[in-house]
């Protein structure tokens, strides 16, 4: 009685074959440009700090191109998403980048945002004042937190203000955190 076991396998592996030819295709992963060091580093930690005393975000990151990296690549290397560290940097993140020009995104007409948020993109800049990158600030904006875009402006120049003292260099973003 081998037949049975093996009409049995056929039958499972057919009926598996037939699924996986119907069965909807897994998202495929994002391509990373980028691999964070396996420590935790300073720009992670301030992105965390920022959040912890923001409880108005919904999000913060950091962006730009690591050390060691080619010039014309641009990517997430700290923020409130991990998986999301090493990403390419999206086009308008690069015009932020690039020419040191802010973008007010207030998100709206979105259908597809679970949450109404008010982005900001702005430049990352250390204590000297020189820009190193992208700083992207995710504003809730509902209820006791909906603002005007000047008030979402202001908050978001005084926040980039504030942690702009705190980075001595772009490279110290990367040193590990204490």
């Amino acid at each position: 009685m081998k037949i049975i076991p093996a009409l049995l396998f056929s039958l499972v592996l057919g009926a598996s074959a037939l699924f996986a030819a119907t069965a909807p295709a897994a998202a495929p992963a994002k391509k990373k440009n980028w691999v964070a060091p396996a420590h935790k580093i300073f720009a992670q930690q301030l992105a965390d700090n920022i959040l912890k005393l923001h409880p108005e975000l919904i999000s913060v990151t950091l962006q730009g191109t690591p050390p060691g990296a080619a010039q014309d690549i641009y990517t997430m290397f700290a923020g409130s998403f991990p998986e999301r560290i090493g990403n390419a940097c999206d086009p308008d993140d690069v015009d932020v980048i690039l020419k040191g020009i802010t973008i007010l995104d207030p998100r709206w007409r979105r259908t597809n945002d679970p949450v109404k948020k008010f982005v900001i993109l702005t430049p990352l800049r250390d204590a000297k004042g020189e820009n190193i990158g992208l700083l992207v600030l995710a504003y809730k904006n509902d209820g006791i937190n909906a603002k005007t875009d000047d008030a979402f402006y202001a908050a978001g120049m005084k926040l980039g203000l504030e942690i702009q003292s705190q980075i001595s260099s772009f490279a110290a973003l990367f040193a590990p955190s204490s």
